[in-house]
């Protein structure tokens, strides 16, 4: 090599080198740039600032786990400051919440959001919300208008400080004001999370449309005769006798519809038959103590931040409450005071129906109503995407409710039917007043009375004190129908279907004190088929619920809110409990080899609970979903079969029937139980042999089950999932277990219990526990962003901070004349 090319040769590498060296520098300044910039963001927890507004000074003590505990002089105060403090930790979830109920995400983050924005514009909720802030009194708007205040004080000073949460920067916008609106508009989400009864039916008819009504009523839902039903109807003053539908499914169908629902289909949610909640209450006649224990881990979406934020508010002499809201509402929704405990879980009732609609074929804003036109309702919107042009869109409002069925498709080239949306969350209801008033509540009878303003969602309530009474009660409205049963589509053309009135608060499902001395509920049937009212037919799988009882009478008259604490992340499976006395015996008839017979041992060993360190649940759930894979896709189609309803109990039954001798036409399709049976696990193997390798010995549930709850920006641009996803860990559990753990198909956890709590009524405030996972705040910067997942792993719970949580950090919130003294 001549010197001349070894001088450039020189030259290049270092220049390569200077200018690696540069980008690393820059990388390095960008890095601490962007880290500077985060961390100027973190939440102020200590010192003075001025709120304006207050009446009166309010103190803010964070404790060793971030939870704030906030001491007002007034109620207004009080909230004010939740407000602000929520804000604090929570702004960008709070923001993120209310544009997605109100569709529109599309503005500020990408035009991939424009279809869901459509569905949310749709369904109305925002204007269902403007209608209920107008229903609450006076003292509650107040209460209301002083949360947002609060709220509004922090965007404020976020602004001017240019301390708002990181995300905004990253997607590149400013957060509007908040108001009373916006939080009732946080219920009406809720409703919608909590709900899917006319996603069932989307799918029921689009089911119909396919396979036929025999085949399609064949998976209509059921429910397990020996399944657990906690309340007996007993009758009482003024009990009705039972309407059409109350306790068996109507004979004869309503006509159907020849809509192609494929578009809508396709933007409803895939259902999870693992969200719910569990509950359950024991009377001080089966306790240690002698006092009651209450216990409720409900089950929703795993994201971060949790969708739980904790707090303790104290008013003396009226309010000393600890518990859990939703950010962006006021109030404590579950939880307890110095007095009384709570918990719900989800009631499943059918709230929602949708009526087939018939359009004018002269005016499509016109549909038939008892051989008249009608006009329906028009709003035209526009809907703001980032970086396009606003898209029209019109919401459409018959007398039954928004169309819904219209959000995909020509828009100029309208079908002669429609799809619209009767639902109680579209009325104007006040149930945040029921969450002011818990935290007051010092008795069932006071508690009880909240509950009148407790109309959506519809939530199964039990209830413990200090003088021993425990509860259940189902707070919410619950259509009668005229006739119909709620499960398909009706017309929309008469007045045959529709609803005429609701199940009269008294007349709600009730037990205190009952005789068995606890109360279970965890999604299952709630009462038996003597109660006159219809509920529903969508029940969960009871196997949750009949383990809770099972632990229950285990140890009755000795419980310990211990006990109540192993309870919660117990992971016995009573699914393969029952079904796999009938699976494997119709494998060995049909015949496996190699791996495959290899599994059926190990299951023929299993102890039936789902830990993480074993193969079998491995083995097992793997089967359950290549078994309903193959007994329901071929006929219905992937889509379809994505979306269906009502999976688990209707599967189990059918199941149980055909070793019975009684296979339905799916079954029979499938080429019957054992060959079913046989493939299915084949494939199932196969599925495990391509994840953990060829020696089922060495296979983990734990390595497929894993939790990372993951953040919504982390989730949606990688490169970002590693900074702003918690970390990620194998967990035991799945979806029919009382630790429920429900997971998609890569095997990671999508529902879970991201809160629990155990309050123990012989001593509330020093011996009650509780957990939010994966951490109180959300900022990715804050200590306790992820600090309690670890705990969660192993089924720990923290005791609440009722006494000792003045020695953390203090933040003062002064009103205007004190701050400018000070």
């Amino acid at each position: 090599m001549s010197v001349v090319v070894q001088r450039r040769t020189r030259r290049v590498t270092r220049w390569i080198g200077y200018t690696a060296l540069t980008l690393v520098v820059l990388l390095l300044l960008a890095v601490a740039g962007g880290y500077a910039v985060a961390r100027r963001s973190l939440p102020r927890a200590s010192g003075e600032l001025v709120l304006p507004g207050l009446r009166a000074p309010v103190t803010v003590y964070r404790d060793e786990w971030g939870v704030p505990h906030i001491e007002a002089q007034n109620e207004h105060d009080l909230y004010m400051a939740q407000g602000y403090v929520v804000a604090q930790d929570r702004l960008f979830q709070m923001d993120l919440t209310r544009r997605a109920a109100a569709g529109r995400l599309a503005e500020v983050i990408w035009p991939s959001q424009l279809e869901t924005d459509k569905f949310f514009r749709a369904l109305n909720l925002r204007r269902a919300a403007e209608a209920s802030v107008q229903s609450y009194g006076p003292w509650a708007r107040e209460l209301l208008e002083a949360y947002a205040a609060g709220v509004n004080a922090f965007i404020a000073e976020a602004k001017a400080q240019n301390r708002l949460p990181v995300e905004f920067l990253l997607l590149g916008y400013e957060p509007e004001p908040w108001s009373p609106v916006d939080s009732a508009l946080i219920g009406k989400i809720m409703a919608y999370d909590l709900g899917g009864n006319f996603e069932a039916e989307v799918y029921r008819l689009q089911l119909r449309n396919q396979v036929g009504p025999e085949l399609a009523d064949q998976l209509m839902p059921v429910y397990p005769e020996d399944g657990i039903t906690m309340i007996r109807y007993r009758g009482g003053e003024g009990a009705e006798e039972p309407r059409p539908g109350a306790s068996a499914v109507a004979g004869a169908r309503p006509p159907g519809s020849s809509l192609d629902l494929t578009g809508l289909l396709a933007l409803l949610r895939v259902p999870d038959e693992g969200r719910g909640s569990n509950n359950w209450v024991v009377a001080g006649s089966g306790t240690r103590t002698g006092k009651p224990l209450l216990a409720n881990d409900p089950h929703l979406g795993a994201r971060t931040p949790s969708i739980w934020y904790e707090q303790h508010l104290v008013v003396p002499g009226m309010i000393n409450a600890y518990g859990v809201m939703f950010p962006g509402a006021p109030g404590i929704v579950i939880g307890q005071n110095e007095r009384i405990a709570w918990g719900v879980t989800n009631t499943n009732p059918d709230v929602q129906d949708l009526y087939i609609e018939r359009r004018n074929p002269d005016n499509p804003y016109q549909f038939e109503y008892m051989g008249r036109w009608e006009d329906a309702l028009v709003h035209r919107e526009l809907i703001g995407v980032k970086g396009q042009d606003p898209v029209p869109f019109e919401v459409v409002i018959t007398r039954h409710g928004p169309i819904i069925s219209e959000v995909v498709g020509d828009p100029d080239n309208r079908p002669e039917e429609a799809l619209a949306l009767k639902w109680t969350a579209h009325m104007a209801t006040p149930e945040l007043e029921a969450v002011l008033l818990f935290p007051k509540a010092r008795n069932w009878e006071e508690f009880r009375e909240a509950l009148r303003s407790f109309h959506v969602p519809t939530q199964n309530f039990v209830y413990a004190d200090v003088d021993g009474t425990i509860a259940y009660r189902t707070g919410g409205l619950v259509p009668i129908r005229r006739s119909g049963d709620g499960l398909l589509p009706v017309p929309g053309w008469t007045d045959e279907y529709e609803w005429v009135g609701f199940i009269p608060f008294d007349q709600m499902p009730e037990a205190v004190n009952p005789p068995e001395g606890y109360i279970v509920t965890a999604n299952n049937k709630v009462i038996d088929d003597a109660y006159p009212y219809f509920l529903t037919y969508s029940w969960s799988q009871p196997y949750r619920a009949m383990r809770i009882a099972e632990m229950i009478e285990a140890k009755l008259g000795d419980l310990t809110a211990d006990d109540m604490q192993a309870m919660q992340v117990d992971y016995a499976n009573l699914h393969a409990r029952t079904l796999l006395p009938v699976l494997l015996p119709a494998v060995e008839r049909a015949g496996v080899t190699g791996t495959a017979a290899t599994a059926v041992e190990l299951l023929k060993s299993w102890d039936m609970v789902d830990s993480a360190d074993q193969p079998q649940p491995l083995i097992f759930h793997l089967w359950w979903s290549e078994l309903t894979r193959m007994l329901y896709e071929p006929l219905m189609g992937e889509e379809l079969y994505r979306r269906m309803a009502d999976k688990g109990n209707v599967t189990d039954m059918a199941l149980l029937a055909a070793a019975e001798g009684r296979p339905n036409g799916w079954i029979e399709a499938a080429g019957g139980l054992d060959k079913l049976a046989a493939d299915s696990l084949q494939a199932a193997v196969d599925r495990a042999v391509a994840l953990q390798g060829s020696d089922p010995g060495r296979w983990s549930w734990g390595r497929y089950h894993r939790l990372q709850p993951p953040h919504p920006v982390g989730a949606a641009a990688t490169p970002l999932g590693w900074l702003l996803n918690p970390t990620s860990y194998p967990i035991g559990g799945s979806g029919v277990t009382v630790g429920a753990m429900s997971f998609g198909g890569d095997g990671m956890v999508r529902t879970f219990a991201p809160w629990r709590q155990v309050v123990d009524l012989a001593d509330p405030t020093g011996n009650s526990r509780s957990i939010v996972t994966p951490g109180q705040s959300g900022h990715f910067l804050s200590p306790h962003y992820d600090d309690q997942s670890a705990m969660h792993s192993r089924g720990e719970l923290i005791t609440r901070n009722f006494h000792g949580y003045r020695t953390g950090r203090a933040l003062r919130l002064l009103p205007d004349q004190a701050g400018a003294g000070g």
